[in-house]
Parts: structure tokens; C-alpha cells; sequence
């Protein structure tokens, strides 16, 4: 299925790519997890030049409960951003099923290697993941200043 005319219902949550009217909610909802450390924060502006590659789960009642998105770097490398699902929908194969959605968005854009960080190491691990890249590559990382 072509990622453009994507809706998936998971477990009584629809996943559908988001729109223009989803960013001001979309806004809101990421600006919960990295208040609370668990997402990097993102500008309207990333939020709007992503948009292309975001996608959102939203309950029965409308709520958004999840989100991630794909950026795709090159044709070598795509990262999974973003992802994020609320407490109430943990549990539920929703994170999962938005990973899988930006996988196959890397698989029809013909990408390499998809990278994500995370603290959740397990979920994605789960999810096929690995530390290491294939010939034992690592990613390093160095911080040179205290805030984004």
C-alpha cells in the first residue's frame, strides 16, 4: 500500500499520515514527552518539513495517542523520529505498528540503513533492531553544549 492513501486500524487505533490541521495537536502532544525527557523537542518548522513522512494514531474518540516519522537522510540513511505513544495506548502494538509504517516508507524509498535512538533500547530491539551496524560500525555521539 502506498504510503499516501495510508489508514491502518491497530487494536481500536487508526494510524493515518498526518496533515497540515494536525500539527498544531501534533505540536502539543510531542511537547509532552520532552517535557518530561523522553523526546527532543521539534520546531513548527521541522514538524512542517516533515510532515511528508509523519504519521499519527489517533483513538476512537479522536484523541492522537501516537506519532513517528521518517527522515530520510539519503538513499544510505533514514532516522525514525518522533516516536511517541501516550500512556493510555502503550500496550497495544501501536509504537510497533508505527515503526513498521516508517520501515516500509525506508523499504519503498529504497534506503540503506534506518537508524533511531532511543532510551527504549528493548522496544526497538523488539522492532529488529541492533546496536551495532552491519562490519561492526557504531554510532558516536559528542554533546558540546548543555541545551538544544
Amino acid at each position: 500500500m502506498a504510503q499516501t492513501d495510508l489508514i491502518i486500524t491497530v487494536n481500536g487505533v487508526t494510524i493515518r499520515k498526518a496533515h497540515q490541521a494536525d500539527i498544531p495537536v501534533l505540536e502539543t502532544f510531542i511537547s509532552g514527552f520532552v517535557k518530561s525527557g523522553e523526546l527532543l523537542p521539534r520546531t513548527l518548522t521541522e514538524l512542517q518539513d516533515l510532515l511528508g513522512n509523519f504519521f499519527i494514531a489517533v483513538d476512537e474518540d479522536g484523541e492522537l495517542v501516537g506519532c513517528a516519522t521518517l527522515e530520510i537522510y539519503s538513499k544510505k540513511l533514514a532516522e525514525i523520529r518522533s516516536l511517541a505513544v501516550s500512556p493510555k495506548a502503550q500496550g497495544r502494538g501501536v509504537g510497533k505498528r508505527l515503526v513498521q509504517i516508517c520501515l516500509d516508507l525506508a523499504k519503498e524509498n529504497d534506503v540503506f540503513e534506518v537508524m533511531a535512538i532511543s532510551a527504549k533500547e528493548d522496544f526497538f530491539i523488539g522492532c529488529g533492531f541492533d546496536y551495532t551496524l552491519p562490519r561492526l560500525r557504531k554510532a558516536f555521539f559528542l554533546q558540546m553544549r548543555d541545551e538544544l
